[in-house]
């Protein structure tokens, strides 16, 4: 199954130059780029990812994926670029921090198959570390804030409760959250060692909204694949579909070098590899195999 005919909304790849617009430090090690790109930022989706290159350097020499935080508007309304975060772990992430305001980046994109619509009943997002990244253009795409897509998608129906429940290793580490006041979006926050929020997992607080009077009908998540796998039994225990955002390592990002595979369940006792950048990143957790 490809990401076209899963969700029959993703536009063609394009290549590109775009042009560096600002760059925010968001939390510690972690920031947001905002690039000039709008052939991009016309037609991607929330969930879908770009692969961003620094041209004339060799090492890294393949690009790495970066999921859509938002798309940013010019002064009529119309989407002219993108944002999206990072966090300083390599040579490539090291080097964009010194990447100043008019520098040229090379991007292709949009990649992947992205969300699909959230439905009716409440939405719970579940980020760990950058897993948040994914979803501001998710919750604002859900709350009827902003369309998204080449043909500005329109959701056939809305979630009646949007929520968004962040988990990370300290307060130091977490990143957009004035982002993600968003009027009706609902906000909880853990962190491992109590400096802010919930202390403890994640997870706690997807059981405890499970187990609360308005629990949701669909769940995305996206970050570290422990949690992921921890977030996948939670539904699958409680009957609630679920859909994973998976943060593999890519080559290529267009399906050719088959780095990027995942396990997938394709029958009761059978599976196969799939391509994280083609027919993903986005995957039902049921048919994922950890």
């Amino acid at each position: 199954m490809t990401a076209i005919s899963q969700f029959g909304n993703c536009a063609p790849p394009e290549y590109l130059f775009a042009t560096v617009v600002e760059q925010e430090l968001m939390a510690r090690s972690t920031y947001r780029i905002r690039l000039d790109c709008p052939q991009i930022a016309k037609t991607i989706l929330p969930g879908q990812f770009f692969m961003v290159r620094e041209p004339g350097v060799n090492d890294p020499l393949l690009g790495r994926p970066f999921a859509l935080y938002d798309t940013y508007l010019n002064e009529i309304g119309q989407p002219v670029g993108v944002d999206f975060g990072y966090v300083v772990v390599g040579k490539l992430t090291t080097r964009m921090t010194h990447w100043q305001p008019g520098d040229q980046v090379e991007v292709w994109g949009p990649l992947g198959n992205g969300f699909p619509q959230p439905g009716v009943g409440g939405l719970t997002m579940v980020a760990g570390g950058i897993g948040q990244t994914p979803f501001l253009a998710t919750a604002r795409e859900a709350l009827a804030q902003r369309e998204y897509g080449q043909r500005q998608r329109t959701l056939d129906e809305f979630p009646e409760r949007v929520s968004l429940l962040y988990g990370a290793r300290s307060k130091d580490y977490l990143a957009g959250l004035d982002d993600f006041k968003l009027d009706g979006l609902n906000v909880e926050v853990a962190t491992d060692d109590g400096s802010f929020g919930h202390h403890g997992y994640v997870t706690e607080l997807l059981q405890q909204q499970i187990n609360g009077p308005n629990p949701p009908a669909k769940i995305f998540c996206c970050g570290p694949e422990p949690m992921m796998e921890a977030v996948s039994q939670i539904a699958m225990e409680s009957q609630i579909s679920c859909w994973l955002s998976l943060e593999t390592p890519m080559a290529c990002g267009f399906g050719a070098c088959f780095s990027c595979v995942a396990k997938v369940r394709i029958s009761e006792n059978e599976w196969d590899y799939r391509r994280t950048c083609v027919e993903g990143p986005v995957f039902k957790a049921e048919d994922l195999i950890f």
